[in-house]
């Protein structure tokens, strides 16, 4: 059997590890099921009896993951939450697959389905250039460059202190731009979902550059920062959660050295000042508009990182 993007949390403890594949791409929750003695792999291998989907966030990488399920196994079984879109999906599939078979939960259904053609659903592979920049599906903002980002850079000043890490970097929109001031010496690029850091690769050719596919709030790179650069996610499923914002903060707070600089882009609503001050001597917000806000520290506190 085969899992495809099973979360932490997921209960498969009826199935015997041994006997299944989990295919996760998200560091931390790869690292969980490697942990509980699963085979886990960033990509599929081979043909099953069953395959299961969890339906991501994004609809299209959904429907790839199900068209590739479709071509390994005799069934799928597609899993998933209303707020996930999962009714749509079992609209789609009610048209394509055979022996459909729907069961419903509190918020969301189980879909069981054998056959079907779907070949149009099927991951395409790198997408058309963004501005220049691979991106691929089920990566943040794949189609356009995000907002809060552009505001970043925009924000930053034309020359960065030499030793830099960018703290969830996705594609690597933020890291071109950082190597692209002056004063930078090496950058450290550190993504946590695999799809977005071999974009990250592609998108970044500078041998300034080392790549950490890595949780960034538990990245330890053995080094002290001079400068952090961040816009961190704010939500893992479709609700915000800023206390994932806040253990990037920490994070940050933890690696700098103690002259270091932080620069963060976040949405306006999100409470980070709070979490900043009691990590950092130094606080402020140096740009705001259009919904998003700059915010830059310096001196972390050691004592409380």
């Amino acid at each position: 059997m085969v899992v495809y993007r099973p979360r932490i949390g997921a209960d498969l403890s009826m199935f015997d590890p041994a006997s299944v594949q989990i295919v996760q791409g998200f560091k931390p929750d790869h690292d969980a099921f490697c942990d509980a003695g699963f085979d886990v792999r960033v990509a599929p291998e081979g043909l099953f009896d069953v395959a299961i989907v969890a339906v991501p966030r994004s609809k299209l990488e959904a429907r790839a993951l199900i068209a590739d399920a479709a071509s390994r196994a005799q069934v799928v079984i597609v899993d998933g939450q209303k707020t996930d879109g999962i009714d749509s999906i079992a609209r789609d599939l009610k048209k394509r697959g055979e022996a459909v078979r729907v069961v419903s939960k509190s918020h969301g259904k189980a879909i069981a389905f054998e056959g079907g053609d779907f070949s149009d659903w099927a991951d395409v592979g790198p997408l058309a250039s963004v501005d220049g920049f691979e991106t691929r599906l089920g990566v943040f903002s794949a189609d356009r460059i995000d907002k809060a980002s552009e505001l970043l850079i925009a924000t930053l000043p034309q020359k960065l202190p030499s030793k830099i890490a960018d703290l969830g970097a996705g594609w690597g929109y933020l890291s071109r731009h950082i190597l692209a001031r002056d004063g930078v010496k090496v950058l450290h690029v550190v993504e946590a979902e695999h799809a977005a850091f071999e974009c990250a690769k592609v998108n970044v050719v500078d041998p300034r550059a080392t790549f950490h596919w890595a949780d960034a709030t538990q990245f330890d790179a053995k080094v002290r920062f001079d400068a952090i650069v961040m816009n961190p996610p704010f939500h893992t499923t479709r609700a915000a959660d800023p206390a994932l914002g806040q253990a990037f903060i920490a994070a940050a707070a933890r690696l700098l050295a103690p002259h270091g600089e932080l620069w963060l882009v976040a949405n306006r609503q999100l409470p980070y000042e709070a979490a900043l001050s009691e990590r950092f001597m130094h606080v402020e917000k140096i740009a705001d508009t259009g919904g998003f806000k700059v915010l830059y520290a310096k001196r972390p506190l050691r004592t409380r990182a």
